[in-house]
């Protein structure tokens, strides 16, 4: 219905709650749903450096230092800034990087310009997430189904249809809950890893040599020969540290110590040890590079590699889909995007969500891209893009965080961002090399969801402003209706639904125009999404008697929440407020936006938000209505 800024609130480094559960079993968990992604990254990342495109020969020179340079962008991107320190910009427990913009928006609240060119940057930083959760299936999937054609070359021409198989089959099974599955993930995964730590550490004995790679001045020898062509050879090693973001965007279900505790645990170790074995599998035998990964098994394990491989990027693949879920919804509760039905399919765990209309889209999205680039190779120049386009906005916005909200001295935060965003715009610019072979394709998505989540916020507050102008102020309307006479009254209780606090809401007037009553109590109720992921329940819920048989309520939920209307009144009658359900009608009015010539929006821009309006969810679903307790009363307005 609305959403405000908050006084901020603590923002120092806290760890989310772990429900009860030992460090050892949350770090399992986190191993299947954080880490499936950068988990899979060896399917395809030294065979894509590698690729003739790259213009980086095969020598032992080029091998060790592209070993290098992926063991340090592992130790600097992922291990240095994401582990140790990005993980302390948690908002109140939670990650990921609305969770980020809301804590950095809330540090320049004083500031509006500013805060308003965060909260865009912060939008196009999640609309590059969605490109990720389109391409990261699609990568992941077919990277291990192209096994098979290793195995037998007859089965290359049923890669792709087995691939796409198993994507609609992975979205077509999201409706069901990912609970029975989920408990798979963490074995599964732990197999996983095992299997790429045991296959390196074999393929490192015949060839030790390749623990020189450790030295940096491999990875830097490597980088600085490369000339013009650097781009190139680090968009492709890009590819190792994609699902970085994943491990900051999951921190509210875990909690960051059993993160920190898989990664330096088991993903690192396993993830160092396999790209040394593909390096020392390709200083012996230089052929391999057609697939150094799947090459690294021994024959006679190359099939059940496949179906792990198989099982371990569906398991990647769910997390990026779980996160689109979860962005959705606080997209929404943070008036970017319209309402939409989201379906709870878990009664225990808050977090596990199916979102349909974003389901069905992104396995649209997904299909088309497999099709289109027909390869994990071709896809490969695509991948990169959005992945550190995320992690530029992620640098940009923690530095108002460590700056603004923890009161680090300047010199600190802005030596840090300095460091982090040059390394994170020379990884975006390597991997932008690409744009025409593919990379515009996140790119196209980014802006286009960008378009849509400025147009509904721009037409919101263009409502907003309207409604405030146009509609009488509650308190007055209150005070002037006659105490006896005037109305008719009706022995209940109305709620009326009212996006903005202290106005009239056009369903009352509708009700007293065309009906000519009013109930014995009323209630104008407005939903208010704060900036922080939940609500304490001693601030849930505001009343205010305003006499005349008339109340003002306010109920405010996180970004993390699912709003329920009926329990949240419930709260009230500690104050005095005592509703009824049963004796109780819900007023929701339905807006009907007509666009006009004079607006300060575009035409498309007001045409979009119209069309937006009309395919919004039902509020009353939204918030938890019972159906047959509401009243819908359609309104026109123009922006």
């Amino acid at each position: 219905m609305s959403q405000a800024a908050t006084p901020a609130a603590s923002i120092s480094p806290t760890d989310s709650p772990s429900h009860g559960r030992s460090g050892a079993a949350l770090a399992l968990a986190a191993l299947g749903v954080v880490y499936g992604d950068i988990g899979t990254s060896p399917l395809y990342t030294i065979k894509t450096i590698f690729d003739p495109a790259t213009g980086v020969p095969l020598n032992p020179a080029t091998i060790m230092g592209a070993v290098s340079v992926v063991f340090w962008a592992l130790m600097l991107v992922v291990t240095l800034k994401y582990v140790v320190l990005i993980t302390r910009a948690d908002n109140r427990g939670e990650g990921g990087i609305m969770a980020l913009l809301a804590l950095a928006s809330r540090t320049v609240a004083d500031r509006p310009k500013l805060r308003a060119r965060l909260l865009l940057l912060g939008a196009f930083g999640a609309c590059l997430f969605y490109g990720d959760s389109v391409l990261t299936p699609a990568i992941s999937v077919l990277s291990a189904v192209e096994g098979l054609e290793v195995a037998t070359p007859a089965l290359k021409p049923y890669v792709l249809p087995i691939a796409v198989a198993i994507l609609v089959g992975l979205f077509a099974a999201q409706s069901r809950g990912t609970a029975a599955m989920g408990r798979w993930f963490g074995p599964v995964i732990v197999l996983w890893f095992g299997t790429l730590a045991a296959v390196g550490a074999w393929q490192i004995v015949q060839a030790p040599e390749i623990v020189q790679a450790l030295d940096p001045r491999h990875a830097w020898r490597f980088l600085s020969e490369r000339g013009w062509g650097l781009f190139l050879a680090v968009g492709a090693v890009v590819l190792a540290i994609t699902g970085a973001e994943a491990l900051y965007a999951d921190m509210g279900h875990f909690g960051k110590r059993p993160i920190r505790l898989a990664w330096s645990v088991v993903v690192l170790p396993a993830l160092a040890l396999n790209y040394a074995g593909q390096g020392a599998l390709l200083l012996r035998e230089p052929a391999a590079v057609a697939n150094p990964f799947y090459l690294s098994f021994p024959p006679s394990l190359l099939l059940p590699a496949v179906a792990l491989a198989a099982l371990a990027t569906i398991i990647a693949s769910q997390a990026v889909i779980s996160g689109a879920y979860s962005l959705t919804q606080q997209a929404i509760q943070l008036g970017f995007l319209p309402r939409m039905a989201i379906v709870h399919t878990s009664a225990h765990e808050r977090g596990q969500i199916y979102i349909p209309a974003v389901n069905w889209i992104l396995l649209a999205s997904v299909v088309l891209a497999c099709f289109a680039f027909g390869s994990s190779s071709a896809m490969a120049s695509a991948y990169g893009i959005a992945v550190t386009g995320t992690m530029l906005v992620t640098t940009i916005l923690t530095y108002f965080v460590v700056r603004k909200g923890w009161g680090y001295p300047a010199w600190i935060a802005i030596g840090a961002t300095a460091f982090f965003a040059a390394l994170d715009c020379l990884l975006l610019v390597s991997s932008s090399v690409k744009v025409l072979d593919g990379g515009w394709f996140p790119l196209a998505v980014a802006a286009t969801l960008l378009g849509g989540m400025t147009t509904w916020k721009a037409g919101r507050e263009a409502l907003s402003k309207a409604a405030k102008s146009e509609m009488p102020p509650l308190a007055d309307f209150a005070s002037g209706l006659p105490a006896e006479g005037g109305f008719a009254r009706v022995d209940r209780t109305a709620v009326f639904l009212c996006a903005e606090r202290g106005v009239v809401p056009q369903a009352l007037l509708h009700n007293l125009k065309h009906n000519m009553v009013l109930h014995q109590r009323n209630v104008v109720l407005t939903v208010v999404f704060e900036e922080v992921p939940s609500v304490a329940p001693a601030r849930r819920v505001q009343v205010e008697d305003l006499g005349n048989g008339f109340w003002r309520a306010e109920l405010r939920f996180g970004f993390m929440e699912k709003p329920n209307v009926p329990d949240a009144l419930a709260l009230a009658a500690a104050l005095g407020l005592s509703v009824d359900l049963f004796s109780t009608s819900f007023f929701v009015s339905r807006e009907t936006v007509v666009p006009r010539s004079s607006s300060a929006m575009a035409r498309w821009r007001q045409k979009l938000f119209a069309a937006m309006s009309r395919n919004a969810g039902r509020s009353v679903d939204f918030f938890g209505i019972p159906p047959n307790a509401v009243i819908e009363l359609g309104a026109r307005v123009q922006l």
